[in-house]
């Protein structure tokens, strides 16, 4: 399984800025709707497609907990968990036709092999089931002219 994933490497500055989720498939999230964009307002260019693993989390024993970065997991959560990347930072993924586009609320996954791990709502709304192997692109930001 295959999946492009595009994400952009913007560490915003804590969270009082909350970026920006939405699914395509119309799923409700904790986030507002609407085009991802930095805490700057800056573009964004995308750099060459890397591949990892990926999988999906949460469910009824972890809805009311708070993630790493602060953030209430709900069944309606579109979200996204990575080890390294700043809470925030906006990822989009891309399954099969259908996008989710969703900040790093967590951190995770601590399963060999594995580079993301989504939120149950993020990965419905992709059709992402169970664990498979993502092709993503990581993102630089630079100023308007």
């Amino acid at each position: 399984m295959l999946c492009a994933v595009a994400l952009t490497m913007t560490a915003l500055a804590g969270l009082g800025a909350i970026p920006v989720a939405q699914a395509a498939t119309g799923g409700a999230s904790g986030y507002e709707a609407g085009a991802p964009t930095t805490a700057t307002g800056k573009e964004v260019a995308f750099g060459p497609v890397r591949y990892a693993g990926a999988s999906w989390y949460g469910g009824p024993t972890m809805w009311g907990r708070t993630t790493a970065c602060g953030v209430v997991l709900r069944p309606s959560t579109i979200g996204v968990a990575h080890k390294t990347l700043p809470c925030g930072t906006i990822v989009r993924f891309v399954y099969h036709g259908r996008t989710v586009t969703a900040p790093v609320i967590d951190r995770g996954p601590y399963i060999r092999g594995r580079a993301w791990d989504l939120t149950a709502a993020a990965s419905e709304a992709i059709g992402l089931e169970g664990v498979g192997r993502v092709g993503y692109q990581v993102a630089v930001e630079y100023a308007r002219r």
